[in-house]
């Protein structure tokens, strides 16, 4: 019989494709949460071959997003069987998420006995207050990478940083480029490589400048001023009224 909020998702390589031991994998959800820091990765490891994927919230109601929706999760962390991948996405939500000790508790103990811990965007900063970053190179959206040490965290510039079973993504769709590497770690390149097809992951944006070493000044210098600068203080004084950082 399936168990309490498990989904099982068909894949079309078939089971015989599958060289690994079936996987649970959990993403953890919230208030305000980004929808894209959990959208893309969801898509491309629910088709992880024989895998099972539970999306949970606290008491298993349905979390608001950025985009002004809802999503309804299949399980609460009460239901939850343990995670062997555990993904948590980032958000504005992230701010009130770090000083709620059900949701840090959840992580943390599910962390301590997956096989993978992950994150999204600053997600890592809910890893990090879990004590699951301690002395991990990591990264996260590129406006906050200046925090990680906050948490016990070392910066390294690259859009998916992998510290052993620890694995970190920059900002909401490095989350897909995520999935893809962990996919190729679990299941093999060729797994990865047709999934990337199958979902016709081809990035070819239409204009340079999604990091802020390819964009232009300008653009930099008003988004910040306009949106992360305050961003980032409020993230620094949440992580302080956590409790659970120096």
């Amino acid at each position: 019989m399936r168990a309490v909020g498990e989904i099982r998702r068909p894949f079309a390589f078939g089971r015989r494709h599958a060289n690994h031991a079936p996987m649970n994998i959990v993403f953890v959800l919230f208030d305000n949460v980004t929808q894209l820091d959990f959208a893309g990765p969801v898509q491309f490891l629910s088709r992880l071959p024989g895998s099972t994927v539970q999306i949970v919230s606290k008491d298993g109601k349905a979390v608001t997003t950025d985009c002004g929706f809802s999503i309804v999760p299949n399980a609460s962390f009460a239901d939850c069987r343990p995670a062997d991948i555990i993904c948590v996405p980032g958000g504005h939500g992230v701010r009130q998420a770090v000083g709620d000790a059900a949701i840090v508790d959840f992580v943390r103990q599910q962390g301590a006995q997956a096989k993978w811990v992950t994150s999204v965007c600053t997600g890592a900063f809910i890893l990090g207050v879990a004590g699951l970053l301690q002395d991990k190179q990591a990264t996260c959206h590129w406006a906050y990478t200046q925090l990680l040490p906050m948490v016990g965290a070392t910066h390294k510039a690259a859009r998916v940083v992998r510290d052993g079973n620890v694995v970190t993504a920059g900002g909401v769709t490095s989350g897909i480029d995520f999935a893809l590497e962990l996919i190729a770690l679990i299941a093999g390149e060729d797994v990865a490589r047709t999934l990337q097809l199958a979902l016709e992951y081809d990035p070819a944006p239409p204009f340079q400048g999604g990091t802020p070493e390819t964009t232009s000044p300008d653009v930099l210098h008003n988004l910040r001023a306009r949106v992360y600068d305050r961003a980032a203080e409020q993230m620094e004084e949440a992580l302080r009224d956590s409790g659970m950082v120096g």
